[in-house]
């Protein structure tokens, strides 16, 4: 077996550099680095992770619990964001899916324990109101893409939908944009409610009258057994004698529906009626031809910021929660005009 003596002599540095290295110390020459990760390759040299546990009381191992995420394409990003940090910082994650059951969850928060993992990142798919439910598992959590219902003080990584909401407001208002029609996600959702506050206080202070502004509910009922009106609302909408010029979408699955409705009825986009959407799901926007002008949530950056949190709350626990709150860019396509 290789040990840690083969990697220092073959690297030409010491047992304690091949050590740094492994542990993505700081402060450590970029060349010696390259010859101690050659060195780590070609012998095909495995650290001894027991060994280090021992040694420093750090696993350096992440735990993501998340409910749907893993299996939700357009939130999976946000583990993606998480994988990239700890490649790039000597660290490895485990990954556990609740499905949304509470006592899968209490499961898994002991069996982390018992891997003695450093931290966990509590990842919902969507941005929502949740506590975490370890039990009696004290581990450093950071709330990612979700926030404590119980208004305890946490460390929270969110998107911020309102931004979001009111740049794609004004992006249309800034081509003329004077007729809005407005389609609304599930109104339990807080990102739901967030951007339809945005878009109303923006529309209002650019001084749109409002009658100019039409607002219809697209989904409602319980979270996952929603009932969908898009369709029927967009052609409602559209067939108006004073049709809006543009219609934002509570999301890119809304819109895509949006489209339909309006070629359904011999309508062009952009040239008849702008769309946009929300979320930047790619699957969606960029199938859609036009491709969809969006405002994308920050998935990955939520991941990637989360774990950079948790690690800097594992090397100072006294640190002061905060909530980091990442902007939502707007992604300029092909589905608005400009308005003359």
């Amino acid at each position: 077996m290789v040990s840690i003596k083969d990697v220092a002599r073959v690297a030409g540095v010491s047992n304690k550099t091949v050590s740094r290295v492994v542990n993505r110390e700081p402060n450590v020459n970029p060349d010696t680095f390259e010859k101690v990760e050659k060195a780590i390759a070609d012998l095909g040299y495995v650290p001894n992770m027991a060994a280090r546990l021992i040694r420093s009381n750090r696993s350096r191992i992440i735990g993501i619990i998340t409910d749907f995420v893993s299996t939700t394409p357009y939130s999976g990003d946000i583990v993606r964001g998480v994988q990239d940090w700890a490649n790039a910082n000597g660290k490895t994650f485990l990954l556990s899916n609740t499905n949304g059951e509470r006592e899968r969850e209490h499961d898994i928060w002991r069996t982390f324990q018992s891997h003695r993992i450093d931290g966990v990142l509590y990842v919902s798919m969507y941005h929502r109101l949740i506590d975490p439910a370890p039990g009696d598992v004290d581990i450093p959590t950071v709330q990612v893409n979700c926030r404590p219902e119980s208004g305890r003080i946490a460390d929270v990584i969110v998107p911020d939908d309102e931004q979001g909401s009111r740049d794609l407001t004004r992006y249309l208002i800034g081509r003329g944009h004077r007729k809005l029609a407005y389609i609304r996600l599930n109104p339990r959702l807080i990102g739901a409610e967030l951007r339809y506050r945005a878009f109303m206080e923006t529309a209002r202070e650019a001084g749109i009258a409002e009658e100019d502004l039409q607002v219809r509910f697209g989904m409602d009922g319980e979270i996952g057994q929603e009932k969908n009106y898009v369709f029927d609302v967009a052609l409602e909408v559209l067939s108006l004698p004073q049709r809006p010029s543009a219609i934002i979408c509570g999301n890119d699955e809304m819109a895509l529906q949006v489209y339909l409705a309006a070629l359904s009825i011999g309508l062009r986009i952009p040239e008849d009626v702008s769309i946009v959407g929300f979320d930047d799901f790619q699957t969606v926007s960029l199938a859609l031809k036009p491709e969809l002008t969006t405002a994308a949530l920050p998935y990955y950056d939520l991941g990637f910021k989360g774990a950079e949190r948790l690690e800097a709350r594992l090397q100072n626990d006294q640190l002061d929660a905060e909530i980091q709150v990442l902007a939502c860019r707007v992604i300029e396509r092909g589905s608005v005009a400009e308005r003359k």
